[in-house]
């Protein structure tokens, strides 16, 4: 999940379009993103079945239209120009195509302190740039935080390769205390003294039930979001009888699915963590962050900010607000988390006034 546009898959961005010159402030944000979609699904228009519409975005008077297919998105952005609806005024939009230039300052900041027990991170972070050359790296600190700039695509693509490194190092994990208890019954009589420091080491590291069960990484925003705001997570698992260990490790959230009860049908944590996995790749797509930045401000800001945030915690259902001592994060879609901010901003300076 990605504060700016989410796309859950790196092909997404193929059926994705940029639509530029849409009109500022003439109607709400709703109708805005009606109006795109039933311009571009129209055939007339070289147009197609439309998966969703990402507005408001960042830039203002832009929207990102995401196709059905492949083929639609390339026929669209052959017109170049459109002019909607004359009903809607002689307005003219410019289509370009979704790639890395559209966004050239995305920041990030990530903690790799989560990796320092299984690798160097100073080789980690080389095989990082060395993968994905566009990004920009800082110095790494001695804490394993690192600051990362570059487009979204790339950003997107550093989570995706930090999330399978986490997946490889838990199935690399898990197979060595697997073969290790192997080898103990194997022969009993053997020493396993160089190994054994190592291997309980792993073994505190890790949960009971990654020996015996499944285990699934997620984004921890989305995990959070799924577990907070949607009756499917708990309830996948009571249908189930499936339980779950949550570890969470700064952005990276590990699940690690055992059945309940030793008589539950075998296949139950694999079902269990296929519904959660499908369930969380649609919340990744759909869910947009925006952050209140707490540091640096005085007191009575910060105070103002939180009560604003809790004040419409209660009326915005569908959206996940999370505080830390540092930062406020907001989660929702993109037209909630967008009205969200921007009525906490018009409340701080009703009471700045």
């Amino acid at each position: 999940m990605a504060s700016v546009l989410n796309v859950s898959e790196s092909k997404a961005s193929e059926r994705t379009v940029v639509v530029a010159g849409l009109p500022v402030g003439v109607w709400n944000d709703l109708l805005l993103s009606t109006v795109v979609k039933t311009h571009f699904q129209d055939i007339k228009n070289k147009g197609g079945c439309v998966e969703d519409v990402i507005y408001p975005t960042r830039t203002k008077g832009v929207a990102y239209v995401i196709f059905k297919e492949k083929k639609v998105a390339e026929n669209v952005i052959r017109e170049k120009k459109y002019c909607l609806a004359e009903k809607f005024g002689s307005v003219e939009l410019t289509v370009s195509h979704f790639s890395e230039q559209v966004f050239s300052s995305v920041k990030a900041i990530l903690d790799l302190s989560v990796f320092q027990s299984q690798v160097v991170l100073e080789n980690l972070v080389m095989d990082l740039q060395r993968k994905i050359p566009t990004l920009c790296f800082s110095p790494l600190e001695h804490n394993g935080r690192i600051s990362v700039q570059g487009s979204f695509l790339a950003i997107k693509s550093l989570k995706e390769s930090l999330l399978l490194t986490a997946r490889l190092l838990l199935e690399k994990n898990r197979s060595f205390i697997s073969e290790g208890e192997k080898w103990n019954r194997q022969s009993p009589g053997r020493s396993l003294q160089r190994s054994s420091t190592s291997l309980e080491s792993l073994r505190s590291s890790l949960p009971d039930t990654t020996r015996s069960g499944e285990m699934l990484v997620l984004d921890t925003d989305v995990f959070l979001y799924l577990k907070k705001k949607s009756e499917f997570y708990k309830d996948t698992l009571k249908t189930f009888h499936v339980l779950c260990q949550e570890r969470v490790d700064g952005e990276i959230t590990t699940l690690c699915l055992k059945n309940a009860q030793d008589g539950s049908w075998p296949n139950n944590e694999k079902l269990v963590k296929e519904f959660i996995e499908k369930y969380s790749h649609s919340l990744h797509f759909e869910l947009r962050k925006e952050t209140f930045v707490l540091e640096g401000k005085d007191n009575r800001e910060k105070i103002n900010i939180k009560l604003a945030c809790e004040q419409l915690s209660s009326r915005y259902l569908k959206v996940l607000t999370n505080f830390y001592k540092t930062h406020i994060d907001i989660i929702g879609s993109s037209s909630d988390t967008y009205s969200f901010k921007k009525e906490v901003m018009k409340l701080i300076k009703q009471k700045v006034r």
